[in-house]
């Protein structure tokens, strides 16, 4: 479990891959300080454990299930990336629950500066605008953000000057591919609700059914 509130950014410093499977080494300095084999660490909102380790840096291994769902297969050698280590039970609550297993990918499709805030419109599947809510939480690339616009397809949120120097999103672009994770509890409410209302549809009394049923 994370918060969404990015620690540190790391370097990818290698990657090896292995048919459709990737390892990946990330260069780091604070998450590594108390790590141990098996900790979870989120590499861009993606919960990854660690296989290995040294003082600088980490070793984690990427399934193919994750690369086909998340944008960590289009990183590079020297590519920055957002890094949380799991929470601490006894530590402040300063984000979102983030579980780390990332729903799908956005595109950014603006970038506006409005006063002390910048602004990002990301384009992302309907099917997960529909799990989003106004003044809701999302965690972008990791970093837990609040919704302040919402579309069919659209989800705008807004940064401050620290997040933007604390996390990657000063490396973003038009254009750019973010990993998403909708808010926790707003993804079980909805599965519930979509789940009732199918439930609701194939109990409903039509001619056929009663013809089916022997009436």
């Amino acid at each position: 479990m994370f918060t969404g509130i990015i620690e540190e950014i790391g370097t990818i410093k290698d990657m090896r891959k292995t048919g459709n499977a990737m390892s990946l080494v990330i260069a780091s300095r604070k998450v590594t300080e108390d790590v141990k084999l098996g900790d979870s660490i989120a590499v861009n909102g993606v919960c990854l454990t660690v296989t290995g380790y040294k003082k600088d840096q980490f070793t984690a291994d990427v399934m193919l299930e994750t690369l086909k769902a998340t944008s960590l297969g289009a990183l590079k050698i020297g590519s920055s990336v957002n890094l949380e280590r799991a929470m601490a039970a006894n530590g402040r609550f300063g984000g979102h629950m983030v579980s780390g297993h990332v729903d799908g990918t956005a595109s950014i499709v603006r970038i506006e500066k409005a006063e002390n805030s910048i602004y990002y419109d990301l384009k992302l599947d309907p099917e997960l605008a529909e799990m989003l809510v106004l003044k809701g939480s999302i965690a972008v690339d990791g970093v837990s953000l609040t919704i302040f616009g919402l579309t069919d397809d659209e989800v705008t949120v807004s940064l401050i000057p620290h997040t933007l120097d604390e996390t990657i999103f000063s490396e973003k672009k038009v254009g750019s591919i973010v990993n998403v994770e909708c808010d926790m509890i707003g993804k079980y409410i909805y599965r519930f609700l979509h789940r009732a209302k199918e439930e609701k549809q194939t109990k409903t009394i039509t001619e056929t059914l009663l013809k089916e049923n022997g009436f």
